[in-house]
């Protein structure tokens, strides 16, 4: 007791000198007494998330350190956009060897990954790319591909190893969430969900000067960057795009939120820091997906009223349920108010009446360029670049598709988008089987975390606008996702349905 004591009090002396530091840099670098003092709070506050990410039980070395590694590589692409290329392949070097480490033995956990919807979703146009580079013989994009999809694929495998390996010592596991069970060590996702929230930190830290002003800033002088000043986006030395930094936001909070695992006020912290970040980043696409997980976690407890043996586990059970349905509902509608309200839905970011912040023209040059294809681009995608960027016509400006499918199309064309449809089917599948079947009537049934179930439906809506379901430099929400599908299929998850039927009645009866 007494050293943890002492490591709290050192804790909070070190996180009080970090935020008087950047009080100080800001005053320093001309932001006078006002700005110091809100950089101070803005300091405060990463801090207090940082201090929070360390409360979440359950946190392994494992998760901890892949979900680290793809929010600093996620980081990296933004902050060394302009330069430093080779500090974004060290960091996917690093992280090649260290996962390469985890998933041994590689080739006898290989047939696993094809069981994955979401292997489907972030590795397979890889595999379809490279080959469409080799036929093409585009051989420098080719051998980039192949490093691309070998730490990609190690992530998955390390995943995969995490959750398949023997539960030594655990007596708890990681779906059925009892409050004071040991969590199964198997479960990667909630470290990464504190990696995640740690990045949060970090991001809200160096841009600390300007996070409460109307003008922030940004990575480089692009034209896309520029006319969204208005956007944190972090500070000098760790930059990020805000629809990704609010996706990360609300996966980690998704993870956090439906799961009874976790205190009640570290279910709201998650929530509320969520709408935090969603509000600063201006995000609308993350607003959707903030609404999508909040009706889909409000049916998740009509569902236990109505059906409690197809209800998914780990559902937190409360005295007044309807407080617990209304909370997200109500920070997302305090970050709607905020942010504008309806001209923050149908702005458009730069100038004119294209809602879609010229997605559209760029969704119209991917098609363009795949009629223009031979037959090797028309089945496996673009050949041209490592990450199939696309430029259009009249610019030379590289952009993403912005979009998961028509990212897949362009990176592993019509075969690439064939194994996105396979694979989101499959994904939404072992999210929605133990609400679709029920249990078996012979036996006790595998009942998927209520978390993964909330996190699966409500990114659906993202395909249309983000890349989120893609493996890649950005891949943190794939990773985590990832990670729940895999502790569906292997690492228990059992609710049998005696167990479930009582926690239905349990929440009937007021518990």
């Amino acid at each position: 007791m007494r050293s943890w004591s002492q490591a709290r009090s050192l804790g909070l002396a070190a996180g009080g000198a970090v935020a008087v530091a950047a009080a100080i840099v800001a005053y320093a670098e001309g932001h006078g007494p006002g700005g110091a003092a809100k950089a101070l709070l803005a300091a405060v506050i990463a801090v207090a998330i940082a201090a929070f990410a360390t409360t979440l039980p359950g946190i392994t070395l494992r998760g901890t350190v892949i979900g680290g590694l793809f929010v600093l590589a996620g980081f990296s692409t933004w902050t060394f956009t302009d330069s430093g290329k080779l500090v974004i392949w060290g960091i996917l070097a690093v992280a090649g060897v260290i996962l390469a480490v985890w998933a041994w033995p590689w080739f006898a956990r290989l047939p696993a990954l094809p069981r994955l919807g979401t292997a489907w979703l972030g590795l397979a146009y890889w595999l379809f790319g490279i080959l469409g580079a080799v036929l093409t013989v585009h051989l420098k994009v080719a051998a980039q591909r192949v490093a691309y999809a070998g730490v990609f694929t190690l992530a998955a495998l390390a995943i995969v190893a995490t959750v398949r390996r023997p539960d030594r010592g655990s007596t708890g596991t990681a779906t059925t969430g009892e409050p004071g069970a040991t969590r199964d060590r198997r479960d990667p996702s909630v470290g990464m969900a504190a990696a995640i929230l740690v990045g949060i930190a970090l991001l809200l830290l160096a841009g600390s000067a300007t996070l409460f002003d109307s003008v922030h800033a940004i990575p480089n002088q692009d034209p896309s960057t520029v006319l969204m000043r208005d956007r944190f986006w972090g500070g000098p030395g760790l930059y990020f795009h805000p629809n990704s930094m609010a996706g990360l936001a609300i996966v980690a909070a998704i993870r956090i939120g439906p799961d009874r695992a976790f205190a009640a006020w570290q279910r709201l912290a998650a929530t509320v820091i969520a709408g935090f970040v969603l509000y600063e980043s201006n995000s609308r696409i993350g607003f959707v997906f903030a609404v999508a997980a909040a009706v889909v976690h409000a049916a998740l407890f009509l569902l236990r009223r109505l059906a409690p043996s197809r209800t998914p586990a780990g559902l937190p059970r409360y005295r007044r349920t309807w407080v617990a349905v209304a909370a997200p509902f109500a920070v997302v509608a305090l970050v709607l108010v905020l942010s504008g309200g309806r001209g923050f839905l149908t702005q458009s970011r730069f100038g004119g009446d294209d809602m879609s912040s010229g997605r559209l023209d760029t969704w119209r040059q991917v098609y363009t360029d795949w009629k223009a294809g031979g037959p090797a681009e028309k089945l496996f995608g673009d050949p041209r670049t490592s990450r199939a960027v696309v430029v259009r016509s009249g610019s030379d400006r590289q952009l993403n598709t912005d979009n998961a499918a028509v990212g897949a199309f362009r990176r592993g064309g019509a075969l690439g988008l064939i194994a996105f449809v396979f694979g989101l089917l499959l994904f939404l599948w072992h999210a929605l089987r133990p609400v679709l079947r029920g249990p078996p009537r012979d036996g006790p049934g595998r009942m998927g975390p209520a978390w993964f179930v909330v996190a699966a439906l409500a990114v659906v809506p993202t395909i249309a606008t983000e890349d989120w379901l893609l493996g890649g430099t950005n891949g943190g929400i794939w990773l985590v996702l990832m990670a729940g599908e895999a502790v569906v299929l292997w690492a228990g998850g059992v609710a049998d349905q005696r167990a479930v039927a009582s926690t239905g009645s349990a929440s009937r009866a007021g518990v």
